[in-house]
């Protein structure tokens, strides 16, 4: 198999390390091909003879079974527990339950241990761990013969440590030994580059009672903690706009590559099929539904991954490590405002394909933390979220899922995000070109007035405007003259 430069420089980093130590912390920013090179490194340790046994544990089932894949491609031999295999792949869940001839093996055997997404896992120690952590820091840390983590997004929003990584005493940053950023991506033609439009309306009202206000954008809105964010994703106009506008980018998209899909991540289950019947009535289309409700999800995801439908809704389902590299268009009308779920939502239209087009387009409400996350998603590490608090040995954490009332919602990592999606939904600039042109058979929708409680109604009546947010940093970025001119024929205009 042919490896990307990274993915070379990557081993080859672990390998020596790997002289001296056992853990390795890979940074690579969301669709890099993170599972290809560790499954890779596995191999080449086997061969080597340094290893006789790998394990893996992912965020959830699906990238579980992609990595079990990957991982028998490359060996020619299964990684599913049974006789004669060479490994297993698990979930994170899966820590608190496994039985004791896992652990024995850690005992009988060299184990190589893969941790994707590493940063669902907290601790430096049992007193500052979460669920997941505490059974890396006790029964794998010292008896795994080498750990490679993966992460592309290395923090935490409660500032716990990760586990097995490693922190600058001085200014608490994370040390990872090796770092492959979106910038460095695209450049090198592995990622695609994400284009953010964000959704804005300059007449909002609110009528609460006898008192009415009125508002001239979602940051105006919000400002006033009159409405939360939650009733904004979950309002029919709101939703209508989005769905018309990305809907129109896919189809452009598809015009020249039949095979692009476009994902809408909903807040919940109930949104999503309010989502799918809106969709229905105002453009016509239908989209799969994904969420826990449905026994054979996985299944319904690996279908889509390789079918040509058009539009997938996700809860939580189609996230971090999910790989399905035909989408290019996201509708992100999650209520989840997290730094992390908005970069890890956005790697999922960055991996690149043969096909001829090679745009990403993600569309959103203009909700300013949202909107700051663009401006600055080329960072690796983001100021601001690179400092962790450590617990010392008589010291004790208590760290709780956070669900405030202002839909401000973060994920709860020892919660599988196959659970339903309102605790597990997974997340780019400096210059704003405002484009006001919209489909043209969709101009004359009426406005809308929804009831957000039983004293409150907000009406949107002003036009949606539409913001093309530059991403910071990329503007510098040196792509071949080739892969230039293909972009040229083949792209179409920004509305």
């Amino acid at each position: 198999m042919k490896l990307r430069r990274w993915q070379s420089e990557c081993i080859r980093s672990a390998i020596y390390k790997y002289k001296s130590k056992k853990h390795f912390l890979a940074l690579a920013t969301p669709g890099a091909g993170k599972t290809v090179m560790a499954s890779v490194l596995a191999k080449l340790l086997y061969d080597q003879g340094d290893i006789d046994l790998v394990l893996c544990f992912s965020p959830s089932s699906i990238v579980a079974h992609d990595f079990s894949e990957a991982l028998s491609e490359q060996f020619e031999a299964h990684f599913d527990g049974t006789i004669g295999a060479l490994g297993n792949s698990f979930t994170y869940q899966a820590l608190s339950t496994l039985d004791k001839s896992v652990w024995r093996l850690f005992k009988k055997y060299r184990v190589l241990v893969i941790f994707d997404e590493i940063h669902h896992c907290a601790g430096s120690n049992i007193k500052d761990a979460n669920a997941w952590g505490k059974p890396i820091i006790t029964s794998i840390k010292e008896q795994a013969a080498y750990t490679i983590a993966l992460t592309g997004t290395p923090w935490r929003s409660d500032a716990l440590p990760i586990a097995l990584a490693d922190y600058c005493n001085e200014s608490g940053q994370i040390q990872c030994d090796y770092v492959y950023g979106l910038r460095q991506a695209i450049t090198d033609n592995v990622c695609r580059i994400p284009q953010v439009v964000a959704l804005d309306n300059d007449q909002i009202t609110v009528v609460e009672g006898s008192e009415t206000s009125h508002f001239t954008s979602f940051l105006d809105l919000l400002s006033q903690s009159i409405i939360p964010y939650s009733d904004i994703v979950t309002n029919t106009s709101v939703i209508e706009q989005l769905l018309i506008h990305s809907s129109h980018k896919l189809n452009e998209l598809r015009a020249l590559n039949k095979e692009a899909g476009g994902l809408i991540v909903a807040s919940s289950i109930a949104h999503a099929w309010q989502i799918q019947l809106i969709m229905r009535q105002a453009i016509g289309e239908s989209a799969l539904v994904v969420t826990s409700d449905e026994g054979n999800a996985n299944d319904l995801i690996r279908s889509f991954r390789f079918s040509q439908d058009k539009w997938i809704i996700s809860v939580g389902m189609i996230s971090e490590g999910t790989n399905i590299p035909r989408l290019q268009v996201c509708c992100y009308l999650s209520n989840v405002k997290t730094e992390m779920n908005y970069r890890q939502v956005m790697g999922r239209l960055l991996r690149i394909t043969n096909a001829p087009n090679q745009q990403a387009f993600l569309f959103m409400p203009a909700e300013p933390k949202l909107v700051e996350y663009a401006y600055r998603v080329a960072q690796d590490i983001p100021d601001g979220l690179a400092k962790v608090k450590f617990a010392q040995m008589d010291e004790e954490i208590t760290t709780e899922a956070h669900h405030a009332l202002d839909d401000d919602i973060d994920i709860d990592d020892e919660i599988s995000t196959d659970i339903e999606a309102a605790k597990a939904i997974i997340s780019i600039g400096d210059t704003l070109m405002h484009t006001e042109e919209s489909p043209t058979s969709f101009t004359d929708l009426l406005p809308n007035e929804i009831a957000i409680s039983t004293d409150k109604i907000m009406g949107i009546f002003g036009k949606f405007n539409h913001k093309e947010l530059e991403i910071d940093g990329f503007d510098q970025l040196i792509i071949s003259e080739q892969s230039m001119t293909k972009l040229n024929q083949l792209s179409s205009e920004v509305f």
